[in-house]
């Protein structure tokens, strides 16, 4: 394996953003990729207008969005017994110049990995291999890498970045004394189904409680039969003083097993029960986090994304701002090289601002109103306005807002991070 200017651990959404930046601005790069091969892994996301810029300033349109997800038209909250508490446009509807797009995790994994092999070729992406340390020099880093058959490598870069998810190798060795996974509680079972959207054909659903909640959006456009993939999240809290005591974080279960919890959960408008009796295959994962640590950088060594920063999907932001970190790392390298200066400069830029959104997350982020509501009426209400006022609805969201890099007039008004034609160039230092 040849050296290259930067090595990415992790060919996961961040990891592969960063590949194609990189090549974007002229600096050559490898991917590190523990899976043997690549194939489409999850199920539903949401991808904020903040990224689907960047995703746009990279070259990627809105027919490639188009062929992995659809355009969120609507956020809506919904209170135990099925009635609005608040709901508002989305991307352009909502006055974006961007969309938000509801796709397939999976498949826009595997967009953004065709993306790199035709940019960059296919040896650019090393599979079956993972970094599982790193030495600094004064010249750079070593990577230390492990292959398939166990062998370990030597693999030299000017700056390292730590895209190794949750588990990162690379955040373990900068912060050895980090606080074992968070685990508040909230387990989560997901699945699809096919069925006709409810409301605009392209809401996003919140129904219940902070501790007792079902998410509910389309991740593709109505078939000609008005049928289209639904993804679905159903979430209980539970005690956890004991810590997760289940094998594995994302493991397959039979509906049966938790669909009682959502018995209750029935509307003139959505039978939750009869929708959680049609779905072929759900999953059962923690709601999971870390702590925040004071810094993403040791000199060549960055993290991003869920090395970085992991967070409960209850904003809706995880990968959003992966995709975020990437082109911040690249603007940052055109002014500072590829150097530990622009890693520093990403560091102080972005550290302590997501590190408040993990905790503004473990609160219940946007789905806080739900919380609100329950505190305020147990979820039950004939009118709203008497319960929250519209005006307070509207603060509340708007904060959240500022605080995930998406509201919509700083959004619209800020630069592109990178210029997206010609390429960039960067500085020799």
């Amino acid at each position: 394996m040849t050296n290259t200017d930067v090595i990415i651990a992790g060919g996961g959404i961040g990891g592969l953003t960063m590949a194609l930046t990189l090549h974007q601005i002229g600096v050559s790069c490898r991917v590190i990729e523990a899976a043997p091969v690549m194939q489409p892994l999850g199920v539903g996301i949401n991808i904020q207008p903040n990224a689907v810029r960047e995703l746009f300033d990279l070259g990627i349109t809105a027919t490639d969005l188009d062929t992995v997800g659809v355009p969120a038209r609507e956020w809506a909250l919904v209170g135990l017994n099925g009635k609005e508490v608040y709901a508002e446009p989305r991307g352009t509807e909502a006055g974006y110049k961007w969309p938000q797009y509801a796709a397939h995790r999976g498949e826009f994994h595997m967009l953004l990995y065709r993306k790199v092999v035709e940019r960059l070729g296919a040896d650019a992406v090393i599979l079956g291999a993972r970094v599982t340390g790193y030495r600094t020099t004064e010249n750079g880093v070593i990577a230390d890498l492990c292959d398939a058959e166990g062998t370990s490598h030597d693999l030299k870069a000017r700056l390292l970045i730590g895209a190794d998810g949750i588990h990162s190798a690379i955040r373990a060795q900068m912060h050895p004394d980090q606080p074992p996974i968070h685990w508040g509680g909230a387990v989560m079972w997901r699945g699809t189904i096919r069925a006709k959207p409810m409301r605009t054909n392209s809401s996003f659903i919140g129904l219940g409680t902070h501790e007792h909640r079902m998410v509910i959006y389309p991740i593709s456009a109505p078939a000609a039969d008005g049928t289209a993939l639904i993804n679905w999240i159903a979430e209980v809290t539970r005690d956890n003083a004991g810590g997760w005591q289940e094998q594995g974080w994302f493991r397959p279960v039979d509906v049966d097993s938790f669909a009682h919890h959502f018995d209750q959960f029935r509307y003139d408008w959505l039978d939750v029960p009869a929708m959680l009796a049609r779905t072929d295959n759900a999953y059962e994962n923690p709601m999971i986090d870390r702590d925040p640590v004071p810094t993403w950088v040791d000199g060549p060594v960055g993290l991003m994304g869920d090395a970085a920063h992991a967070m409960y999907p209850t904003g809706s932001n995880g990968a959003s701002q992966a995709i975020v970190d990437a082109r911040v790392i690249g603007a940052q390298m055109l002014v500072h090289g590829v150097t530990p200066a622009a890693l520093a400069a990403y560091d102080a830029q972005l550290c302590a601002p997501v590190s408040a959104l993990i905790l503004r997350n473990r609160g219940a982020g946007p789905f806080g109103l739900l919380n609100l509501l329950d505190d305020r009426c147990g979820g039950v209400f004939d009118n709203i306005d008497d319960v929250i006022p519209a005006a307070e609805r509207a603060a509340f969201m708007a904060d959240y807002k500022a605080a995930a890099g998406f509201a919509i007039d700083r959004l619209n008004a800020a630069p592109p991070t990178i210029a997206p034609t010609p390429a960039p160039h960067v500085p020799a230092h």
